[in-house]
């Protein structure tokens, strides 16, 4: 069963669109919001505006006090449920998930699809979104309650029974990845055909494939912690406890010298990647 604290349905999006303490937020670009259209009532939150500016390479977070402003400008309050969406299968919408989440707002979630699959079934608006400026104050996470961890603790993990999964794609993984990392590539969560989550027994199936287990710890990265979000995201909805989150992710580790093992066949990964 999906934990829809975590992820909704598009049904259960369009039975509350008109209630005012459900806000959506889309983080698409603004040309896209604009102009192609939006699901009615959402605010525009574009994806490049929640990640520290000085700092793209590795996609890190914004700070407190950007990502207040930023919720602020959108009329957010604390008490809002937030539900998320994007374009791109969630992957950009679950990086705000993490977002709102590590900067402590109550009830953020994440709809299960993007907007290509609501288009084809309920309605969407090129209307602006009229909104009065809120003072949004966050409340972020202490590091005790935070899956976040940093480089020290991955590397004083690499001698513990912790399972590394690496979310990116088959070249990559061959490359160069973590010791004893495992390949999940985040695509393999998602329904082609609904542009969603693929149902609970089947990602469970998939998952445990890949040896990704409940009852393991887990660390989670990828190259600028993007697409960790998405696999986060699911496996939060899907009830794993003990999930880690390395946002510096492969880039930070390969800037400061860290142990990676390679594969040599790559032309045969490739051949197994979704």
């Amino acid at each position: 069963m999906m934990d829809e604290a975590v992820v909704v349905s598009p049904r259960w999006l369009e039975a509350r669109l008109d209630d005012p303490s459900v806000r959506l937020v889309d983080v698409r670009d603004a040309w896209e919001f604009d102009e192609i259209g939006h699901i009615p009532g959402a605010v525009n939150i574009p994806f490049d505006r929640f990640r520290d500016p000085d700092d793209h390479d590795r996609g890190m977070l914004p700070g407190s006090e950007t990502f207040g402003t930023l919720l602020s400008e959108a009329g957010i309050q604390r008490e809002n449920t937030l539900v998320a969406y994007d374009d791109m299968h969630g992957v950009f919408a679950a990086r705000f998930y993490v977002t709102a989440e590590e900067y402590g707002h109550p009830d953020v979630r994440l709809l299960n699809g993007d907007y290509s699959a609501w288009q084809g079934a309920y309605a969407v608006t090129t209307d602006e979104c009229s909104v009065e400026r809120t003072t949004y104050n966050p409340q972020p996470r202490s590091a005790e309650g935070s899956p976040m961890i940093d480089r020290q603790e991955v590397e004083q993990s690499l001698d513990r029974d912790v399972l590394f999964v690496d979310t990116r794609e088959a070249n990559e993984f061959a490359s160069g990845h973590l010791p004893g990392a495992v390949r999940f590539n985040w695509r393999e969560a998602v329904d082609a055909e609904t542009r969603g989550l693929k149902p609970p027994e089947e990602l469970a199936a998939v998952l445990s494939d890949h040896e990704i287990t409940s009852d393991r710890e887990i660390i989670l990265y990828c190259n600028t912690a993007r697409r960790i979000s998405h696999t986060y995201v699911v496996l939060r909805a899907l009830n794993y406890e003990r999930v880690s989150f390395y946002e510096g992710s492969l880039r930070e580790w390969l800037a400061t010298a860290g142990a990676i093992e390679t594969s040599e066949d790559i032309d045969e990964i490739s051949s197994i990647d979704p």
